[in-house]
């Protein structure tokens, strides 16, 4: 007796995830997602749902994905903070520079397009977001920096790991994004070295 068609969900929640990277949610089609994923609309739809619950399955998958990597390395902050950090940007700069994903970042297109989405993708898209100025706040608090100082430089890097996803969109070079990057670091750089010495010394 034939069965059902048996696909692989990793792959097809991969192939709509770029499409839906690339081209966004309102541009993309149930049709398109067909074509991307060689499932047809009613197999999409018994699979996955409608548009909205297959690309939240997308931005889940994408956030954990580069978030596990962003975890890694943050990981080592406690013992080499800036170097952690400059990590953490790299796994930004890698996935810009790499030929098989499209430039940008969907979490921060997807925040960019909440006013037009539904109440749940964008309350996801704000989760992500927070998340990942969650695990600089823990990163920096390990490594020393002042309660204050730690949420400020937080919510500062976060914000320029997503501002080079959009750069990267409207064609800044790879130059221009590390010394966006660069800069950064100088600013952490210094409040790092203006911590108190946990010893007394002045």
């Amino acid at each position: 007796m034939a069965g059902k068609k048996q696909f692989d969900v990793g792959v097809v929640l991969d192939a709509a995830m770029v499409q839906f990277w690339r081209a966004g949610h309102a541009a993309t089609s149930v049709d398109d997602l067909s074509r991307t994923t060689g499932l047809n609309r009613s197999s999409l739809y018994s699979s996955f749902g409608d548009k909205d619950a297959l690309y939240l399955r997308c931005l889940d998958r994408y956030a954990a994905r580069y978030g596990t990597r962003y975890d890694q390395a943050l990981s080592r902050a406690p013992e080499e903070p800036l170097q952690a950090v400059r990590a953490f940007f790299e796994v930004t700069l890698e996935r810009i520079a790499d030929p098989d994903v499209p430039d940008g970042c969907l979490v921060a297109q997807t925040a960019m397009a909440s006013p037009v989405l539904s109440a749940t993708i964008a309350a996801r898209a704000t989760e992500a977001l927070g998340a990942q100025c969650a695990r600089l706040r823990t990163a920096l608090n390990a490594a020393g920096l002042a309660g204050n100082d730690a949420d400020d430089f937080a919510v500062h890097l976060a914000a320029v790991n997503q501002s080079l996803a959009v750069l990267s969109r409207s064609g800044a070079s790879r130059k221009q994004l590390r010394t966006v990057v660069d800069i950064s670091m100088g600013a952490l750089s210094h409040a790092l070295n203006a911590r108190p010495d946990p010893n007394g010394a002045p």
